[in-house]
């Protein structure tokens, strides 16, 4: 049973300065980067502060990292607009926040229904090379769409893909205007700059003020610099998620639920301090599936822990998830009295942020990593980018999943059969798989993994081939670590048994789990196993029953 706050019990009070410090320098980065994620998803700014709110708080009782920041993230974003678009959802329309919310309900359901079903360590078998090409796919695509933004020109709504969006910005280059173009490299620099000379100022936050300020007095709305529209005043109201479009909202749910799940995880594990907790993957589920649920009512976004706002949170001390909740109560202050101030912010300004903080996904140098160590994982990530690219964020999660499917059943398919040996103390060890045999000595042979539908074919396979190469006429097979017999399994292995009867060959059976026999027992199958007195209860009780029958 989930512990509530399970980050604050033990609340120490000398921790509480640091945690408000904390919770205040990561509301300056993770509010206004909230607010430019919500236009990556073609809605308005004040979706991505109404981000910072309930969610936060949600995970703050429920989640078991004590610093992750859980608002939202580029790639949350991007899926949730691929989504929309795929459902035939129009941007900016009125149904696109009703339809937003059932959304997040969806995702929010998805996590909670896999974390009924214990599914955590499954979705995070998603390989890192998966991860690489969906980030560099979505780091491109994000920086692409804003270009529109950051040039002063409208964008196309029907260029959709990397290469369309940059293509439709490259043809107006020539109608750019010179004062967005300044303010956005401006913005650009001074955003890259400061996360690199002082990573303590909160870049966002300065941005933002500066572009505010540079509209309430030098009037750069005057020449042409495009504002954000305008920031509601007020906490948002309940809302109820509509069912219309349910079925079309589906499969981007689901990958919105699997990147939203493995993002906060990989954050979570990735700033966890020695001596604090290891990290649940169905805790994380859990508390992030019941923040989406919670947020859905709240028209929120999808919401996903998000590595900078929480790197912010660490430098300044953060302790526990206390410093969340000050994060969310600053979000309520900002929205209960700065919208008026925000709505004065330039679009360029917060392109600019989303840019940044895009292409910090785009990491170039993990690629010449993959092609050193393993070169099926460098066109793994490779390709998962190109499709990303090309055919969209959503066509390239699923391929990465297929991916992860074929590894994962490639490596089940591996056959994991070894020859065991008498050892000096008289076990029974694997040996030199090469040393020549004495056909007249029985073959010991262990299964070294647990057999599935997968896997038995091929482990079937390496046992006759080893029998076939010792010339035996007898062979011990050791299953003792060959856990879950099952029906298919056991046809498999009489398969065998049949197959090396007709050659002569005979085949007995020990240390099988008392459990799994059991469970055999109640099949004709495996009543022919248990009752052919060739199994025994370990390798040395059966190697004696074969030599006994020898002499």
């Amino acid at each position: 049973m989930a512990v509530l706050a399970p980050t604050l019990v033990g609340y120490q009070k000398r921790w509480l300065r640091a945690d408000v410090v904390a919770g205040l320098s990561a509301g300056a980065v993770v509010i206004p980067q909230a607010m430019a994620y919500a236009t990556i998803a073609d809605l308005p700014v004040q979706i991505g502060l109404y981000t910072c709110m309930v969610p936060m708080v949600v995970y703050a009782m429920l989640g078991g990292a004590r610093a992750v920041s859980v608002s939202t993230t580029s790639t949350i974003a991007l899926l949730t607009a691929s989504t929309m678009i795929g459902a035939g959802i129009a941007a900016g329309s009125d149904d696109a926040q009703t339809s937003l919310m059932t959304l997040t309900l969806l995702v929010g359901v998805i996590l909670l229904l896999a974390r009924v079903l214990k599914l955590g360590s499954i979705i995070e078998n998603i390989n890192e090379a998966t991860l690489i090409g969906i980030k560099v796919g979505v780091g491109l695509t994000v920086a692409a769409s804003q270009l529109p933004k950051l040039l002063g020109v409208p964008s196309d709504p029907d260029a959709t893909g990397f290469f369309r969006v940059v293509w439709s910005a490259v043809r107006q280059i020539g109608d750019a205007n010179g004062a967005t173009v300044l303010l956005a490299a401006g913005s650009i620099g001074g955003l890259y700059a400061m996360s690199r000379l002082a990573p303590r100022i909160p870049g966002p936050l300065v941005v933002v003020a500066v572009g505010i300020a540079l509209v309430a007095f030098a009037g750069l709305d005057g020449r042409g610099v495009e504002l954000i529209a305008e920031v509601p005043q007020g906490i948002p109201l309940p809302g109820i998620p509509s069912l219309d479009d349910i079925g079309a909202l589906i499969p981007g749910a689901l990958a919105i639920a699997a990147m939203a799940f493995l993002e906060t995880v990989s954050v979570a594990r990735g700033v966890r301090r020695p001596g604090e907790p290891q990290i649940d993957s169905n805790q994380e589920m859990l508390a992030n599936g019941v923040a989406s649920v919670a947020g859905a009512f709240f028209h929120t976004l999808p919401p996903a822990g998000g590595f900078s706002q929480t790197a912010v949170a660490l430098r300044a001390g953060a302790r526990t998830q206390a410093s969340g909740l000050v994060t969310a109560a600053l979000a309520v202050l900002v929205a209960l009295f700065l919208a008026p101030v925000l709505s004065d912010l330039p679009q360029a300004t917060l392109g600019a942020m989303v840019v940044v903080a895009t292409l910090g996904l785009v990491d170039v140098g993990a690629f010449g990593q993959f092609w050193r160590i393993n070169k099926l994982e460098f066109w793994i990530a490779l390709a998962t980018a190109v499709i990303g690219l090309t055919a969209g964020l959503l066509p390239a999660v699923a391929v990465g999943v297929l991916f992860t499917l074929y590894l994962v059943l490639r490596e089940l398919n591996r056959p994991h059969v070894v020859q065991l040996r008498r050892g000096a103390d008289g076990r029974w060890v694997g040996g030199d798989e090469d040393a020549p045999t004495d056909p007249a000595d029985p073959a010991v042979l262990r299964i070294n993994s647990a057999l599935y539908t997968a896997n038995v074919l091929a482990n079937v396979t390496a046992i006759r081939e080893r029998i076939d190469a010792a010339g035996a006429k007898t062979v011990v097979l050791d299953c003792s670590r060959a856990w879950k017999v099952t029906t298919t399994v056991m046809h498999h292995i009489r398969d065998l048994e049949q197959e090396l009867s007709d050659h002569g060959v005979t085949i007995y059976f020990a240390d099988v789990p008392q459990r799994d026999l059991e469970t055999a027992r109640k099949t004709e199958v495996g009543r022919h196993f248990a009752e052919s007195g060739r199994v025994f209860a370990s390798v040395e009780e059966a190697v004696r029953h074969c030599t006994a029958d020898e002499t």
